[in-house]
């Protein structure tokens, strides 16, 4: 197939993988329409899935897995990926794409009127297109919760020591910037 390969161990892999992500257009932001799901670096690096509690509360590198480790979660809600897969130099969204910073968030909430209007615009079926399912998360003591009433999403942006923004929006709509732990497995929308 035609792209761009590299050679690792013996084989030829591919730069970057052929994929298409539906979009939408929110103010002046192009947003992909799903959560992300990847299961390698930009480089062809595999990030490593990791289902055991205890060794995704002790990670200071980069993992995702599925919600409660079950893959029909990952076919509707896509994958969960801490905070070190996030931060990889080697690029955890696909070319052409980003991790949001805490600004283009707030960018996009402040365009769809704030944050008490924002959210029930980008839960599903919001008039804003985004598609924001309650996936749940990952704690950082590797356990799962809040599956079908909130998701949590990445930003680039460090907060303090050991703390990221992340934005969060649950079935009823609420939407809300917090300060979260790098240990969390969330969603990532570029």
């Amino acid at each position: 197939a035609s792209g761009f390969y590299y050679f690792k161990s013996g084989g030829w892999l591919r730069l970057v993988a052929e994929s298409t992500y539906p979009a939408v257009t929110v103010c002046t932001q192009m947003w992909m329409e799903k959560n992300l799901d990847v299961t390698t670096y930009r480089n062809g690096d595999p990030i490593p899935y990791v289902t055991d509690q205890a060794e995704w509360a002790a990670l200071t590198t980069g993992a995702w897995c599925y919600y409660n480790n079950d893959l029909n979660n990952g076919k509707k809600y896509n994958k969960l990926y801490n905070w070190h897969a996030i931060n990889d130099p080697r690029g955890l969204a696909p070319a052409g794409w980003h991790i949001p910073t805490d600004g283009e968030w707030t960018i996009m909430t402040d365009y769809l009127g704030g944050a008490l209007a924002a959210g029930p615009k980008l839960v599903l079926f919001g008039e804003s297109g985004f598609n924001g399912l309650p996936s749940g998360i990952r704690s950082y003591n590797g356990s799962f919760t809040a599956i079908k009433i909130e998701t949590y999403w990445w930003s680039s942006t460090i907060e303090s020591s050991k703390k990221v923004w992340v934005r969060n929006v649950n079935v009823l709509g609420q939407f809300e910037r917090v300060a979260s732990d790098w240990g969390m497995g969330f969603s990532v929308r570029c």
